[in-house]
């Protein structure tokens, strides 16, 4: 059943992030309303909207709250209980499906879909001991990734083993009854995003390739275009296109990637808008944001276009109050912040983004705007 709102309906949203803040404002402004689940009371997202259950996300009580005042719902992060996706699922009010929830909700389905689509990805083994972290590691060897198989981001739940004397570390790392991936650490040459938007009817359109850097595990910085083949590029798509297929996804998704030698490798999926696809908002004719309304509201995906280059840098909790003192004297910017009210070191709280002709002029630009450091 294909779902579609006029404008004046109600888009329900559950998560109250950065992410459903900048769903809701592209809502906004095609003259939908919005309605948002979210257990703080001043999160991002009910800064904007037009109601807010103040709620737990596994509250099924609220979740039907919700799905009242809702025409459609959305989600806007990917650890949406799924008891509450798969009620709202019946009500025929959630296009995307719980599918893509339930996979990206744990590591070990990703790698199952991802290998069962005939898609590379880094050699990996499930544990639960620490007896199987020695067996495991002896066949894909140093260094490697341990991490939890649900929860975990921004290098949360997870921890890198360099070499046989990190095993110690683990020991205390994993938990009793808990279950944990071990994944070949790939020496890539570049991480790329490739973020797309699937409609109900099936079309699809990629937004221009991503090339990101991270640092300490959380997006420091994406830009455009990516430094990558043809061959690359077409590989990135393909396996973005056989995922979609696969999880039948609808709204806007993104595929993480390891390149290496000419070859891409699955890393980690979102079932969601995607960090790594901010630069569209400025970058592009239509933001990935605007794509996703778009789509789980049942109207044509727009034709993509976009500059010749754009740079997006995350701005965390320890640099905000730097960049807010230099915001005078900064030029040739766009800037979000995303109303959170506590700026811890580690935390998103906003990102820059440049346009512009090249990446070359870009990088002279943010040298001479000396913006904050990592």
């Amino acid at each position: 059943m294909t779902v579609r709102l006029k404008p004046g309906q109600t888009i329900g949203i559950l998560g109250g992030g950065q992410l459903g803040r900048m769903m809701a404002v592209a809502a906004k402004h095609m003259g939908y309303r919005i309605a948002v689940l979210d257990p703080k009371p001043d999160c991002p997202c009910a800064q904007v909207a037009d109601y807010h259950i103040e709620a737990a996300y596994d509250d099924l009580e609220a979740a039907e709250q919700l799905n009242k005042v809702s025409d459609v719902i959305t989600y806007e992060f990917e650890n949406v209980d799924l008891n509450v996706a798969n009620m709202l699922e019946k009500t025929g009010k959630l296009p995307q499906g719980s599918l893509p929830l339930e996979v990206t909700q744990n590591r070990q389905k990703e790698k199952q879909i991802a290998v069962e689509s005939g898609l590379n990805v880094p050699e990996y083994e499930i544990v639960q001991t620490f007896d199987q972290v020695e067996t495991a590691i002896q066949t894909i060897g140093y260094p490697a990734i341990i991490k939890t198989i649900t929860g975990g981001y921004d290098g949360k739940g997870q921890m890198k083993l360099k070499n046989e004397g990190g095993l110690s570390e683990v020991e205390t790392f994993i938990a009793p009854d808990s279950t944990y991936i071990i994944e070949a650490f790939i020496p890539f040459e570049q991480e790329i995003s490739v973020v797309f938007t699937r409609s109900q009817t099936g079309d699809i359109t990629y937004f221009p390739i991503a090339e990101n850097t991270h640092h300490n595990q959380i997006l420091h910085q994406t830009q455009i275009p990516a430094a990558i083949t043809e061959k690359v590029e077409n590989q990135a798509k393909e396996a973005a296109k056989t995922l979609a297929e696969h999880l039948q996804v609808v709204g806007t998704f993104t595929v993480e990637l390891f390149v290496k030698d000419d070859q891409v490798y699955v890393n980690e999926m979102a079932p969601r808008p995607h960090n790594s696809g901010h630069y569209t908002i400025e970058a592009c004719n239509v933001s990935q944001f605007e794509q996703h309304i778009r789509a789980i509201c049942g109207l044509p995906l727009l034709k993509i276009q976009s500059f010749p280059a754009a740079v997006m840098i995350n701005i965390l909790g320890k640099h905000q109050e730097e960049l807010f003192a230099k915001l005078p004297q900064l030029h040739d910017f766009h800037l979000h912040d995303y109303g959170k009210e506590e700026a811890r070191p580690a935390r998103k709280m906003g990102h820059i983004t440049m346009i512009g002709e090249s990446l070359e002029e870009i990088f002279q630009r943010i040298e001479e705007n000396q913006l904050p450091t990592w």
